[in-house]
């Protein structure tokens, strides 16, 4: 496995994307639309792309959500993929690349349903929090606090 540190004009980054956005339109359903709208990728400075065998197979990135916190998106493994350790992987690089950019904590927002992201989260020390910003009171949406 290859981590590489890119930004969201990557093309492979981007190929991933649009597998994450098609399973979360029908994740989201009806709702999609809210939680699309928070999930461009236009000009996100830090993202992170995982190849096996030169094959782009997970990706994640973060964004800076205040002076000292970033909010981890994007997270996405190619099903072919699936538990090999890419996701634990990526939020780890995701950490340490923020930290040496002098952040001091990392948020999420994942699905109360997507159980294999919420195990991935807990397993790497993210502990839950109150919804956040855009995602108070919205009961699908669990959020995730870490210091980093």
């Amino acid at each position: 496995m290859i981590l590489y540190q890119t930004d969201s004009a990557n093309p492979d980054f981007q190929y991933l994307i649009q597998f994450l956005d098609a399973a979360l339109a029908v994740h989201n359903g009806e709702k999609n639309a809210f939680f699309e709208q928070f999930n461009t990728i236009d000009m996100i400075r830090y993202c992170i792309v995982a190849y096996i065998d030169e094959v782009p197979a997970a990706c994640g990135a973060f964004k800076p959500l205040t002076d000292d916190t970033v909010e981890i998106k994007r997270m996405y493994t190619d099903p072919a993929f699936r538990k090999r350790g890419l996701a634990s992987a990526i939020v780890k690089e995701l950490e340490n690349w923020a930290k040496q950019q002098g952040f001091k904590k990392a948020v999420l927002e994942t699905s109360q349903e997507l159980t294999h992201a919420i195990s991935v989260y807990e397993k790497s020390g993210f502990y839950r929090i109150p919804n956040y910003g855009q995602y108070r009171g919205v009961e699908t949406s669990v959020c995730y606090e870490k210091a980093l």
